[in-house]
């Protein structure tokens, strides 16, 4: 069966019967036959073949910035209506949540609180501290706008995964309906019923966080559904007849909730690669390109990699672009057989990929220490690998600072400076931060190693205007006007994640011409639509040099933790003396800034042809910096987390 037709029947047979998405499929064949002229043949499978098509215009764009646009589109569409709402949080899921952290600092776990007897003792605990029954505690306000603010990050943050793992390069190897489906899906997961084995049903109530991304567990799930729809036998077999026959039923019923967590617990069942972490004797083994998918795939079987590459779906997806190599190390009987490493080699693009096996619930396939040196001696041999090299030396550092933790030994000012990432971002290899950067992080004291880092006394530190004294070389507290203006240092909203950034830079004294020349020059990637705000009439450069100083925030720094519209950011940044940038700090400070770190330029907005309104956006495709831009319309919402470059008022 094509490919097309497979996705189109697959959707139409799960979806075509729900109003929203029968509505969805004609409203965006309208559109198709407004903008092209074309019209799309009524039938299910057409307007959903259209339908995917639009998704792919967003999903697999070459054009970062335009992808960028249409993500943050499903991501602020999916917040409004999946992400729990502040009102829906109730008292009595707040003083669960209370009990929770009061049963870890008695040394239980969350899970011993099902046991009477130890809910009862941790209960009487908290109880002697609030000085009240739980029962008639009232939840101070503050107390509870923190607990909302951390619920609803944790929502946000696990459906980003998901959007970013199946919109990303990874997953482009699976059908777009799957990816579809299983999005879709997911948000209609609520919390993990661990005696049951299954997810319960999500509602506008429910506090618990989205499933936790499994690429393995997903892949095999695709892998699996692709198989029966195409009439192939199933690539799993079960000792157990029992499970064999869930797994069956699972499948016929196309219940993504239910064979979601019935592969979770399958790939929890198999064995850890971690087994032997000291043991790195083995070999390298090369899966090129075109070759069998099954050869890849069997290898892996019985182990918990999390490798998306262990459903032969996958497999067979990355073997048609790339070369796989596979690091294997020795097992108790001295084969080379664990799964430690693995490096994709796209034979168009260089290396794309290298994964290892360490993993958490939050983060996946980063290397583990002692692989490191393995990893990066192969890198050297393999062309593209230089360009790996960066990473690699993060991955030494981190692993020279797991071993001082182990053994007890002390950190030095440089150590702290690159583990609170102060001066930039480590660079890992697998999906979200290195689960040791927070490992490390949480043994250690922030404030103590504030004054290490510093190096200050700890009345040196100010927290609030009225502290800062002639005296003072560190600022952590919230933002004050007229704060820039002190000859203060080190400035930080929180320690260490808040840190304020200043930038000096030129601008001026180019042409529109000059500067994407040198933009050029400097192999620096320039979207479509930056291109076109570059060559508008509304983009103007001075023709005199001049210095300016810059400042880089976060849309939280500001006061906005829950995130805030372009106007309100705007409006707020005057309050500290800073002001929009001219238009041409952004391709300047593209040119001179050589971070990959993703921030917008605070400008006047620059409308597109169309007459919709952009800014300037830095950021990194990879290895390869580039300026793009991002829609800002006064009303447009922006996350927290956001970063912005600002002016600092020379008037002030």
């Amino acid at each position: 069966m094509h490919m097309k037709e497979f996705e189109a029947d697959f959707l139409r047979d799960r979806y075509w019967g729900n109003v929203g998405f029968r509505g969805a499929a004609h409203g965006t064949a309208w559109r198709t036959e407004i903008r092209e002229g074309e019209s799309v043949p009524d039938t299910p499978q057409d307007r959903i073949k259209n339908y995917l098509n639009r998704f792919a215009e967003i999903t697999d764009r070459e054009d970062l910035s335009k992808r960028e646009h249409g993500i943050a589109a499903i991501k602020r569409l999916v917040e409004r209506r999946y992400v729990i709402k502040p009102n829906n949080i109730s008292d009595a899921h707040i003083k669960s949540v209370l009990l929770g952290n009061e049963a870890e600092l008695l040394g239980y776990q969350r899970d011993d609180m099902n046991d009477e007897g130890v809910r009862r003792l941790v209960q009487e605990s908290l109880e002697s501290k609030l000085h009240t029954p739980l029962e008639s505690y009232s939840v101070p306000t503050e107390l509870r706008e923190q607990l909302e603010h951390m619920i609803i990050t944790d929502q946000k943050s696990r459906m980003e995964q998901w959007l970013s793992y199946l919109t990303g390069e990874e997953s482009r190897h699976a059908p777009l309906a799957l990816r579809y489906w299983a999005f879709a899906e997911m948000l209609k997961q609520g919390d993990y019923d661990p005696v049951k084995k299954e997810y319960n049903k999500r509602t506008d109530t429910t506090m618990a966080t989205f499933p936790e991304l499994d690429q393995q567990a997903l892949a095999l799930v695709f892998d699996e559904v692709q198989r029966r729809r195409t009439g192939k036998a199933s690539a799993l077999s079960f000792t157990d007849e029992v499970q064999q026959e869930k797994c069956m039923d699972f499948l016929r019923r196309e219940n993504f909730g239910k064979l979601y967590a019935f592969m979770q617990e399958h790939v929890r069942s198999l064995k850890l690669p971690t087994e032997r972490l000291v043991v790195t004797r083995g070999e390298w083994k090369r899966f090129p390109k075109g070759s069998s998918s099954q050869a890849l795939t069997e290898p892996l079987q019985g182990f918990q990699t999390k490798w998306c590459i262990a459903g032969e779906g996958h497999a067979r997806s990355y073997l048609q672009t790339s070369d796989m190599l596979i690091y294997f190390s020795e097992d108790a009987d001295g084969n080379n057989t664990i799964p430690r490493a693995c490096i994709v080699d796209n034979k168009k693009r260089g290396i794309t990929e290298v994964r290892g096996i360490v993993f958490n619930e939050k983060v996946k396939q980063h290397l583990d220490d002692y692989i490191i040196p393995v990893v990066e001696e192969k890198l050297k041999e393999i062309d593209g690998g230089k360009e790996w090299m960066d990473t690699m030396e993060d991955m030494k550092r981190l692993r020279e600072l797991h071993f001082k933790h182990l053994h007890n030994e002390p950190f030095t000012r440089n150590d702290l400076v690159f583990l609170y990432e102060l001066n930039r971002p480590i660079q890992c290899s697998g999906y979200g931060q290195d689960p040791r950067i927070e490992e490390l992080r949480a043994h250690r004291n922030p404030n103590e190693d504030a004054l290490i880092i510093f190096d200050c006394t700890r009345e040196q530190i100010a927290h609030n205007e009225r502290e800062i004294t002639q005296d003072t070389k560190a600022y952590i507290g919230p933002l004050f006007p007229n704060i820039f203006q002190t000859d203060i240092e080190h400035i930080y909203t929180s320690f260490p994640e808040g840190k304020i950034q200043k930038y000096h830079i030129e601008i001026g004294g180019k042409t529109k011409k000059r500067l994407e020349q040198k933009l050029k020059d400097k192999n620096i990637y320039v979207s479509d639509y930056a291109h076109e705000l570059l060559t508008s009439p509304d983009f103007i450069t001075s023709k005199t040099i001049e210095g300016t100083d810059l400042v880089r925030l976060t849309v939280k720094d500001l006061g906005f933790p829950r995130g805030a519209t372009t106007d309100e950011i705007y409006e707020r940044a005057q309050q500290y003396d800073l002001e929009l940038c001219p238009a041409e700090v952004g391709p300047h400070l593209r040119l001179s800034y050589s971070g990959g770190d993703w921030m917008a330029i605070a400008m006047k907005q620059i409308s597109d042809r169309d007459g919709f309104p952009y800014i300037f956006y830095l950021g990194r495709d990879g290895a390869e910096l580039g300026l793009y831009t991002f829609s800002a319309r006064p009303g447009s919402r922006w996350f927290g987390s956001y970063q912005f470059i600002f002016s600092l008022r020379k008037d002030s």
